[in-house]
């Protein structure tokens, strides 16, 4: 519910990687989380799909992500990370792509290599501020870096 008080706060734009996101997550929890997460993290919009089945419906009315949070596992499917493969269709910019899984070795290496794996149960905080543009910290993103 918002108050009048809401209305009239105004709100900054969302960074970039926040305007438009798709969560792909059939754990209605952990979806509800990432949600929260990501409105409070600024996002302008968030469309919960549950299925690869909704997923693909969304896409074809004409939601056109800047982000999409995939997981691995899908109750209808276990190739969740294929949509990643399809992004590039979806328009002249391919949207941002960060995997959410309790198996990161059932994504193809080059299907990984598309974005962040974050390997469950992770802090929703921390994908946030990957798909808002800051760098990720922890050991799987120290590994992903080049040596240097």
């Amino acid at each position: 519910m918002s108050t009048q008080l809401d209305q009239d706060v105004p709100r900054s734009p969302p960074p970039k990687g926040l305007q438009h996101v798709l969560l792909v997550e059939d754990d209605a929890i952990l979806a509800m989380n990432l949600e929260d997460a990501l409105v409070r993290g600024g996002a302008g919009e968030v469309v919960i799909c549950a299925t690869m089945q909704a997923t693909i419906a969304a896409l074809e009315a004409g939601f056109t992500p800047t982000a999409m949070i995939l997981d691995v596992h899908l109750a209808d499917r276990d190739d969740g990370w294929a949509l990643a493969e399809l992004a590039g269709l979806l328009g002249p910019r391919r949207p941002q792509i960060v995997f959410s899984t309790g198996s990161p070795g059932d994504i193809p290496e080059a299907v990984a290599a598309l974005g962040p794996v974050f390997v469950k149960p992770y802090d929703a905080a921390e994908l946030v501020k990957a798909l808002a543009g800051e760098p990720p910290r922890g050991l799987l993103a120290r590994l992903r870096r080049p040596l240097g």
